[in-house]
């Protein structure tokens, strides 16, 4: 099975600007991350940024870079771009990696490439099962449900499946019931190219305004997202302040 990994690197980020230049143990997110990346087993690792000043570092390093148009929406819409700019054909399988996640499990990324290839899908995405009824309820936690197969049947930030007679018998939900097949979406995606081609034509969704999930727009247009079930948490990227002290902290301690 041959895989690329695409690591988008926006500049700009609300809550923790320059995101992708953090220190870490004396190198940057973005490079931290591509380390992690090649070690997955992916024939090419690509940086999407959208700033000089990321091209400049990540070439510095080594890395393969391409400069990407500032105004995407979603890191969806740059890894299109990336896929046009390199020619890429239909059948080709593109791992995006978050440029947040310097910790990133590489045998994660080789299980989400490799479930794409194996069950023919347009997307591939990564699950965990949910333990506590403190993350079944928080919105925060993105939850999917899925076919016989393995397919997304929807994914919602509400709690799904809901145990309805347990629930209604405890007034609540402080205790998950035993079996519930409830699974926690971990955002790892792989694509096949000819669906990412498509997608810049594909026209929101009204669920995905709602539920602020971009990845149901695949499912409202009826394409197909075959989900990984992976036995163990990946560790946490980099979104806030906070997240980026205690990484630093992390790469200290190394």
């Amino acid at each position: 099975m041959e895989f690329k990994v695409v690591i988008p690197a926006r500049y700009a980020s609300t809550r923790l600007p320059a995101k992708p230049l953090l220190d870490l143990g004396g190198k940057p997110m973005v490079v931290r991350v591509a380390e992690r990346a090649m070690l997955s087993g992916a024939a090419e690792i690509w940086v999407a940024t959208d700033h000089a000043e990321v091209e400049a570092i990540a070439r510095s390093h080594g890395l393969n870079v391409l400069m990407t148009r500032a105004d995407h929406p979603t890191g969806t819409d740059r890894l299109a771009e990336v896929v046009a700019l390199r020619g890429w054909s239909d059948d080709t399988i593109v791992v995006n990696v978050q440029g947040d996640e310097p910790l990133i499990d590489p045998a994660l990324i080789a299980q989400t490439a490799r479930q794409l290839a194996d069950h023919g899908a347009d997307i591939a995405t990564v699950a965990h099962p949910v333990a506590e009824a403190a993350d079944f309820f928080n919105p925060n936690v993105v939850k999917v449900v899925c076919r016989a197969n393995g397919d997304a049947l929807y994914f919602s930030r509400a709690p799904i499946p809901y145990a309805r007679d347990q629930f209604a018998r405890e007034g609540g939900g402080e205790v998950l019931p035993e079996g519930l097949p409830a699974l926690r979406h971990i955002g790892l995606y792989a694509y096949r190219a000819g669906f990412l081609k498509a997608y810049t034509r594909l026209a929101p969704s009204p669920v995905e305004a709602f539920e602020a999930l971009e990845q149901l727009r695949a499912l409202w247009h009826g394409y197909r997202i075959t989900v990984a079930v992976a036995d163990h948490m990946p560790s946490p990227g980099v979104d806030t302040p906070e997240d980026a002290t205690r990484m630093q902290g992390i790469f200290a301690a190394k």
